[in-house]
């Protein structure tokens, strides 16, 4: 596409209701790998890696424009090409951004919105872990480099997954050892600081998120680890504040919640999605 390869997964018969699943970070679409059957029995399920991710291409920096608007860009191409037009977004970590934008550029194609761990108010930010990457996006010198390179080794990515879970064991080793692999791949390292500099381009964008929120109406959940020391439980309360109508549920995990708690997210997101498609959409109303 465009040049690039992009690899995506799809299931279920295409003519159903279409349900985009967004990854995040440092993963890919591997982290659905156990959800996509779940919901493939009743939708349409897409979901793609972002260039620099997983089994897309990984182009150097210097040829491909790795911003948070650059991978939706591609994103938006994919869906085009599929021919899918409605569909209810899943947002984790980076998927929320992607899908903010995509929301923001198509706001008629999306039926319904699922966060899990996805932010979209300042409240979420956990400040311990992002302070590093507020200090390297304003000043991108090698020594500020160093803690978010820091952030991509075993040890870090091991802690994303197992952090906030009761019971680390129930978490599968082949997450941190795949993603470790992908993002240790020669110039990758330079990929994910191009992103983590990119990131205060995805607050500013906020204030358009809340518009698009209260304008649309669009039906959103929030299935959240409440011990997510990432994106905290704040940042999935906060959406009550745009769509007093949103669901929120916080579950006891941390910021890869399917990982520990596959069983009790998936009837909550298959109840959601059951609703949401067979109601009727709601009319878009002009911002006052």
């Amino acid at each position: 596409m465009n040049g690039l390869d992009v690899f995506y997964r799809e299931a279920g018969d295409p003519g159903g209701p279409g349900v985009v699943l967004l990854h995040g970070t440092p993963t890919s679409s591997f982290m659905f790998r156990d959800l996509i059957p779940r919901l493939a029995e009743d939708y349409h399920v897409v979901a793609p890696d972002y260039i620099g991710f997983g089994l897309s291409g990984a182009p150097r920096t210097d040829e491909f424009d790795y911003t948070f608007d650059g991978l939706t860009d591609v994103v938006d191409a994919l869906l085009t090409d599929l021919s899918l037009h409605d569909y209810a977004l899943y947002v984790q970590d980076y998927g929320a951004p992607v899908g903010w934008r995509l929301a923001l550029r198509h706001p008629e194609h999306v039926t319904a919105v699922i966060t899990q761990n996805g932010n979209a108010y300042d409240e979420g930010f956990v400040p311990a872990f992002w302070e590093p990457l507020w200090r390297y996006a304003g000043h991108r010198t090698p020594e500020n480099a160093v803690p978010l390179l820091d952030a991509l080794s075993l040890d870090m990515i091991r802690w994303q997954y197992t952090h906030g879970v009761p019971d680390p064991a129930v978490v599968s080793p082949d997450t941190w050892m795949h993603d470790y692999y992908q993002v240790s791949r020669p110039g990758n390292p330079e990929i994910q600081l191009a992103l983590f500099a990119d990131y205060p381009s995805n607050v500013a964008l906020y204030p358009a998120v809340h518009d698009y929120f209260r304008s649309s109406r669009v039906p959103l959940l929030a299935v959240w680890g409440r011990n997510d020391e990432i994106f905290g439980p704040d940042g999935a309360r906060a959406f009550m504040r745009d769509l007093p109508d949103a669901e929120i549920h916080l579950l006891d995990g941390g910021h890869f919640l399917l990982e520990s708690h596959l069983d009790e997210a998936t009837p909550i997101i298959r109840d959601f999605l059951a609703r949401t498609f067979t109601a009727p959409r709601q009319p878009e109303r002009t911002p006052s």
